[in-house]
């Protein structure tokens, strides 16, 4: 077995690196390497996620012969316990996945949605004003319909081999028998201390005695084995109807700032397969979710801007390829600003977006020597016409990404979250955390009269970033991965895409390279960090540049002649595992 283990926020952190990977490397494991300085080698299967427990568990299901699908719900399972503050049952998730017998890719939609009582209005005061953000997020206002129960079943069913109940057995044996807390969990408890204090059960929970938990301390959730174990015995059923499901609605209904959610909405929830959106690169196609997440259609927006440049001969540490790939973000993001949204409620000009012509009459905006002045949408092609005013939601980050190719050759990409950190903090009676997932809608409804696409309506799924990913050539994946991170995902997929095709970096290198991410102007990099050293040449192209932590979640998976091979971000705590 190889195993690389990345367990720092950021590289310059090694006493940090060196205290979680005490707490948490898996029993038994051999080969650790808390830098990370080389992806992970493997000829016939591997498992890249967030925790060290959720890994070993799907690394256990594909040593058992079973599919990059059966290995999944064993990763997300634990998941929902180890890192509650990321993903869980409470939340939704978008599924790319790879076939290796048709090789066709398919895409579910395991995406939240509004409850059928939800209004334009939901997030403004008595005047119209828009809420203040985290005055909308905490409570039972902000939760929207889980997804993810009924995602795992319906990747089961179509891609499973392994038997369904068995799948829950690692998270089940930890929920009872306790697992150590991660420093990771235990920093993030202590610094959202106040907020998660609004809930008694939450309080309960993550306060316990009043006092936040600590590194290292054994953490039970008898509660969310009970319902795993309901799960395991009758499917996703048992989460959307009877005891579980009247659990949720009424933590909703009973929180501080009470929800919408009904029994009917959970009802009625349904998983969607939509169509993949694949974007050409370097000869390959990049492909991933379309609407309701702007991830897919953005990250092949960035690098069909990119595809005239030669990227590669500039190299990472030029300032003009960052001006290239930042002002592409930029135009990119503005596009997602004004068109992306549900496309089963707004029509959005997917195929416009990316069609050759377009990106290429956009990419002649970045010829000059400067940083774009301003940025505006553009006006993509259209099968009919639609107005649409730009959107104002706001997007913090806390999601996590699962990475998986079963020894079949079959490629799994899959970003699941509870949106902010620790959802809407609502904890269920079943023993997990509620999402926030509506505040991922605008705010406002219009602007001038002109309607906003992503605007909360009933039954509704807000817009995402989310962008999990497998690059095909050939017809046969060459990448596999993804990231949370917020609005900031797509800039951290479409630079490691950028790292691994134009300059030749391992999946390793590619994952761990230090962020420069522009999404709206101010270009944002990594500090701490050899970005920072870009801050003068970028200042003088024009950018307003700010030093900030970048920490995403990326999980990568590279595949070529030799086998796979595995990286983990460094500035978390997952590792990828392979055999």
């Amino acid at each position: 077995m190889r195993i690389a283990l990345t367990l720092s926020f950021l590289l310059a952190l090694p006493a940090y690196a060196q205290t979680a990977t005490e707490a948490v490397a898996p029993e038994g494991a051999t080969g650790l390497a808390t830098e990370a300085t080389a992806p992970v080698t493997s000829d016939t299967w591997m498992v890249a996620a967030a925790n060290p427990l959720a890994v070993e568990a799907g690394a256990d299901v594909l040593r058992a012969g079973g599919s990059a699908a059966d290995a999944m719900i064993a990763v997300q399972a634990v998941l929902g316990l180890v890192e509650p503050q990321s993903s869980g049952l409470g939340g939704g998730a978008f599924l790319v996945w790879y076939d290796a017998a048709s090789g066709e890719i398919t895409t579910l939609d395991g995406r939240e949605t509004a409850p059928m009582a939800a209004t334009p209005t939901l997030f403004q005061d008595e005047t119209g004003a828009p809420l203040g953000f985290f005055d909308a997020v905490v409570g039972g206002l902000s939760v929207g319909t889980p997804g993810t129960p009924m995602l795992l079943e319906e990747a089961h069913r179509r891609w499973g081999t392994a038997n369904w109940s068995g799948l829950f057995d690692a998270a089940i044996t930890l929920a009872d028998e306790g697992f150590p807390t991660s420093l990771r969990l235990a920093m993030l408890v202590a610094e959202d201390a106040e907020r998660l204090a609004t809930s008694e059960a939450t309080a309960a929970y993550f306060l316990p005695n009043g006092q936040p938990l600590q590194k290292g301390e054994t953490l039970r959730n008898p509660a969310y084995a009970d319902t795993l174990r309901a799960m395991a015995a009758d499917g996703a059923a048992a989460f959307y109807s009877g005891e579980i499901a009247e659990g949720i609605v009424a933590a909703v209904r009973d929180a501080a700032l009470p929800g919408l959610l009904s029994l009917d909405d959970l009802s009625a929830y349904q998983v969607k397969e939509r169509d993949a959106v694949c974007a050409p690169y370097r000869g390959a196609e990049v492909c991933g979710m379309g609407p309701p997440s702007s991830g897919g259609l953005t990250v092949g927006q960035i690098l069909g801007m990119l595809e005239p440049y030669d990227i590669a001969a500039m190299g990472p540490d030029s300032a003009e390829a960052w001006r290239l790939i930042g002002d592409a973000s930029r135009l990119a993001f503005a596009d997602r600003g004004r068109y992306m949204a549900d496309s089963d409620f707004v029509p959005v000009p997917t195929a416009g977006l990316l069609n050759p012509a377009y990106l290429a009459e956009r990419a002649t905006l970045l010829q000059g020597d400067d940083s774009l002045p301003e940025v505006s949408a553009g006006t993509p092609p259209w099968d009919h016409a639609m107005l649409l005013a730009d959107d104002r939601s706001i997007e913090l980050p806390s999601t996590s990404q699962i990475s998986i190719v079963d020894a079949a050759g079959n490629a799994l990409s899959m970003t699941t979250t509870i949106e902010n950190g620790f959802g809407s903090r609502v904890m269920a009676p079943g023993g997990f955390l509620l999402n926030n997932e509506l505040t991922d809608f605008s705010f406002a409804t219009q602007d001038d009269g002109v309607p906003i696409a992503n605007r909360v309506e009933p039954g509704k799924r807000p817009r995402s970033s989310m962008a999990p990913t497998i690059v095909l050539r050939d017809g046969a994946p060459i990448l596999v991965v993804g990231s949370p991170g917020g609005s900031r995902i797509i800039g951290y997929v479409a630079k490691t895409i950028v790292a691994y095709m134009d300059w030749g970096m391992d999946v390793q290198a590619a994952v761990a390279m230090p962020h420069l991410v522009n999404r709206f102007g101010t270009y944002d990099v990594e500090a701490g960090t050899s970005a920072e050293g870009l801050t003068e040449p970028l200042t003088a192209l024009g950018y307003e540049v700010n030093a900030r932590d970048l920490n995403s979640g990326l999980h990568a998976i590279a595949l070529d002649e030799n086998g796979l091979s595995g990286g983990a971000d460094p500035r978390r705590e997952g590792i990828a595992i392979g055999e």
